[in-house]
């Protein structure tokens, strides 16, 4: 396709599929939606804030699901590997994005579409096979159960090579709330949080195949001029990501209990040494690394296949997130356990964050008395990686107390009683990733703030407190994560650059790599021939950042949800290098409302949504 019309870096193409009826057709846009909310959740977030009402059940048949590859997405740039899935989320009852990268991603935009709006329900269990000339629908009942390496392994002998597979395990069937969406298993890239796995299930649909073909390309304004300037650009990113190319981001695991980060007995304690240099990168990698794993055109190669033939194992290994959760969270210091479990979670398809978190919740509070045999099974639960993996199994078979963790520590809290809301970590009903606003106040302020509830990657503020440098905002020496007063607008300035990320496609690895908002609006002026600012680019964030701030103030939400839990707010650490620390939300969620021309309830002003360009 030409550039005709403006249209460089997109095909303005996006099939509309009625699952219910069997239907399709394409929607065009122009390069003003383009460039106003790029693609990925920034469209996203404009499609479902415009044409469809909020106020329906996530898993209602009219509901829509959206797959919408990001504006770099599949073609020359660095890191240009994601896609948001996005929809209303079942887990949390409000926003939701949940952003995949690996190579389904950038195939599905060699089909010449720029991404798929969902709506309906198939009466039987259903695969869409997208290509070039459209949707196929297929019948999928053989699949039905099946978890996602069985249904890959099924699907990839019925098409090409070059077939790229999104499925959902049992547990999106089932529509569990923490279930996922894994894409080309066992390598296994995953949409995984917030529920978007019963989404797609409640619409009948196990999976998703799309073949593209290699001729088709987004167009670029100026190629040459582009492809002389990455020859810099991409090597300064591999310069800067060697940890990540070496290790993943399970290098880091020793690194952040350091710093007070680490998740550690239900977020309990503030110390683990010993365990952290178990079941870290570099010590596992020795035990089950397989091969190094890249996503589409990224040079850090971060992605690690781990194979443990005792164990039967063989797929995308542990990240960060996964060894906080399933690991230090639940004290489970054993590599193998913690291995198997995020393999299961793969399997079943169920986010390996709020799985974790689900589990540490149940031991403690099985600890406490709220649980018993008769709830687990006849399971004495633990801090130890056997009860990690038993309780992944219950969760993923729907058994005996694995249907009350399913739905996550907020209504499974809710559900049990007894003061287990004590023991639930979550904000706005989603499970906290396994970083501690204690030991980087700036992120308890960003947990608080962040659209889709307890989301680490709307800010990632705690990179600056680690030494990483963000010259473009100034900032070129490390915080102290531990100090309040300064953290507000760090946090305005992270989210809104966060917030550029999903919808242009790119990585936030790249961020490691030095890739700044003036990098990025040079790379949207040889991509997209348009003449972009620093400033622009930011704007840009910021707008979609209040317009999905929006989407849930019509939802109902407001100040009285932007907190921390108990445990976070008011308990601190006993020890480690974050003791006794405890962010003062009071003045930082003030001033963060001020910077942002909210108003004190934490509505965004009409003047600010005005400025924005958000009717």
């Amino acid at each position: 396709m030409s550039g005709e019309s403006g249209r460089f870096g997109f095909h303005g193409r996006l099939l509309k599929i009625d699952l219910t009826a069997g239907t399709s057709e394409v929607v065009e846009f122009g390069a003003e939606d383009a460039r106003k909310y790029f693609l990925g959740s920034g469209l996203a977030a404009k499609i479902l804030t415009c044409d469809f009402p909020n106020a329906m059940d996530p898993l209602d048949e009219s509901a829509p699901l959206l797959f919408i590859s990001g504006l770099f997405t599949g073609g020359a740039l660095p890191g240009t590997s994601k896609l948001s899935v996005c929809a209303k989320s079942p887990l949390t009852g409000i926003w939701n994005e949940a952003t995949v990268g690996g190579h389904w991603p950038a195939e599905f935009r060699k089909t010449g579409f720029d991404g798929m709006i969902l709506t309906g329900k198939r009466r039987e269990l259903t695969l869409l096979r997208v290509t070039k000339d459209g949707v196929e629908f297929k019948p999928a009942a053989d699949l039905a159960g099946k978890d996602t390496y069985e249904s890959a392994e099924l699907l990839k002998g019925r098409f090409a090579d070059r077939a790229k597979i999104a499925v959902i395990g049992p547990v999106g069937e089932k529509g569990v709330p923490i279930s996922s969406i894994v894409f080309d298993p066992p390598n296994s890239r995953v949409a995984a949080r917030g529920g978007i796995g019963a989404v797609m299930g409640a619409k009948g649909l196990k999976a998703i195949v799309v073949s593209g073909e290699p001729s088709i390309q987004t167009p670029i304004a100026r190629p040459e001029e582009l492809k002389a300037r990455l020859k810099t650009d991409i090597e300064e990113i591999r310069k800067n990501t060697v940890g990540l190319t070496n290790f993943g981001t399970s290098g880091g695991v020793e690194a952040v209990e350091k710093y007070g980060d680490l998740p550690i007995k239900n977020w309990q304690l503030g110390s683990w040494e010993a365990g952290a240099k178990k079941v870290c990168g570099q010590a596992m990698q020795p035990l089950m690394l397989e091969k190094h794993y890249t996503c589409y055109a990224c040079p850090v190669r971060c992605g690690k296949i781990y194979k443990n033939e005792k164990l039967g194992l063989y797929g995308h290994g542990p990240e960060y997130e996964t060894i906080g959760m399933l690991g230090s969270n639940c004290l489970n210091e054993d590599p193998e356990a913690i291995a198997q479990s995020n393999e299961w979670c793969n399997r079943y398809g169920m986010d390996t964050i709020s799985t974790g978190a689900a589990i540490a919740f149940a031991i403690e509070a099985f600890e406490r008395g709220i649980l018993d045999k008769k709830d687990t099974g006849g399971l004495e639960l633990g801090w130890n990686g056997g009860s990690v993996v038993a309780l992944t199994h219950k969760i993923g078979r729907q058994e005996d107390v694995g249907r009350t963790l399913g739905l996550g520590v907020k209504k499974a809290a809710e559900k049990l009683g007894h003061n287990a809301s004590e023991l639930a970590v979550h904000t706005k009903g989603l499970e906290y990733p396994a970083h501690d606003p204690r030991g980087h106040v700036s992120m308890a302020l960003n947990y608080a703030t962040a659209v889709r509830g307890a989301c680490h990657l709307e800010g990632l503020t705690y990179f600056l407190d680690r030494g990483i440098p963000a010259p473009d905002f100034g900032y070129t020496t490390p915080a102290n994560p531990h100090l309040s007063s300064d953290k507000p607008p760090i946090v305005v300035n992270m989210q809104n650059y966060m917030s550029v990320f999903n919808p242009l496609g790119l990585c936030k690895f790249l961020f490691i790599g030095r890739v700044g908002p003036k990098k990025i609006a040079e790379w949207l002026s040889l991509v997209c021939g348009w003449d972009e600012t620093m400033d622009e680019v930011l704007l840009t964030g910021e707008r979609l950042f209040n317009l999905k701030r929006m989407y849930n103030v019509k939802l109902g939400v407001s100040r009285k949800d932007d907190v921390l839990p108990p445990r976070l707010f008011a308990e601190a650490k006993p020890d480690g290098s974050a003791k006794d620390v405890l962010p003062d939300m009071g003045n930082m969620l003030y001033r963060y409302y001020q910077l942002r021309n909210w108003s004190k309830d934490g509505i965004p002003t009409k003047e600010k949504l005005a400025a924005l360009g958000i009717d």
